[in-house]
């Protein structure tokens, strides 16, 4: 895997991560009710879960290469074809962090994981993201050391992203300018999305 294609999937995954969701509801409520330890350990906890599908997701997806790259060929267009309709979307977006932010009662560490894995694992929009994202690069990382970057890729820019959402709602005024540029990361993500999407129907 070259630098440059490494760095196309950093965008992406910064992107994805930084884009208004559940998760973010998830680690912002832990954060809010139960203090930083607890956004912590909620945002670590969701990273394992976006690596556990991270690697079940490039794992199957190397098998179908190697056994059909004509099923491959169809699953690359279909996801290039769903990272479009997520950038559309993503560009129709009207809600943003503001919308998505709510606090709560106080919890338990164990209960902070708890919840920081299960809104990852239990995401099916986040399979079907990985499957559209991983099947434009597993082609390029064949050998073990491409693919271990694959997976590691993910699960640090979402455990270092959440793990920063934790630090700054200590700080009121750093969550009104959160609040303030959602859209604006939503927008980003959206045009990188269409991009990237692009880029596979032109070099197919």
């Amino acid at each position: 895997m070259t630098f440059s294609i490494w760095l196309s999937l950093l965008m992406i995954c910064m992107l994805g991560a930084m884009s208004p969701g559940p998760s973010l509801a998830v680690v912002a409520k832990h954060s809010l009710a139960g203090g930083r330890l607890h956004g912590v350990v909620t945002s670590w906890a969701h990273a394992a879960g976006v690596g556990v599908y991270a690697l079940v997701t490039l794992l199957g997806l190397a098998v179908v290469l190697k056994q059909s790259p004509t099923l491959f060929n169809v699953i690359t267009y279909a996801g290039a074809g769903y990272l479009a309709y997520l950038g559309i979307n993503a560009l129709r977006s009207k809600g943003g962090v503001a919308a998505k932010l709510a606090a709560g009662q106080s919890t338990s560490l164990v209960e902070a994981a708890r919840d920081g894995a299960m809104i990852s694992l239990l995401n099916p929009k986040l399979a079907l993201f990985f499957l559209a994202l991983f099947s434009q690069f597993v082609a390029v990382g064949t050998e073990f050391s491409s693919r271990a970057v694959i997976v590691a890729t993910p699960l640090l820019v979402d455990g270092l992203w959440y793990t920063l959402i934790a630090f700054v709602l200590s700080n009121p005024k750093v969550l009104e300018k959160l609040r303030t540029k959602a859209q604006l990361i939503d927008r980003l993500s959206g045009v990188v999305l269409i991009l990237l999407a692009m880029r596979v129907v032109i070099q197919a």
